[in-house]
């Protein structure tokens, strides 16, 4: 098996700020590796998100905005779910779920 170390070496192309430039190269070794640069450790809840997320950029070609990441968690978690988001991905929606789920980096727009 692969040390994380080793996967870091193997990363796809990135920006200045760790993005990836293209978001077709992310697989889930790829998001293991940024999410333990950002410090999050992987759960199912993240998980969660970030397939959501990738689901909705295989049919949109497009980063999917947090309010609809926010109603896709409140099925399952209620009225809760922006402040669970957040608990997730603590320094915020593009700064880290979108980092972690292979996104270029969204410029201006909505953060939930």
């Amino acid at each position: 098996m692969k040390q994380p170390s080793d996967l870091a070496t193997l990363m796809p192309e990135r920006d200045a700020e760790g993005y990836l430039i293209e978001p077709g190269d992310w697989n889930e070794e790829v998001a293991k590796v940024l999410a333990q640069g950002e410090n999050v450790q992987l759960e199912d809840d993240h998980w969660d998100v970030i397939r959501f997320m990738r689901d909705y950029y295989d049919e949109h070609q497009i980063a999917v905005d947090a309010r609809f990441v926010i109603k896709h968690l409140a099925k399952r978690m209620g009225k809760d779910a922006h402040k669970k988001l957040f608990e997730l991905f603590p320094y915020g929606y593009v700064q880290q779920a979108c980092k972690i789920a292979g996104m270029r980096r969204p410029r201006a727009w909505s953060t939930g």
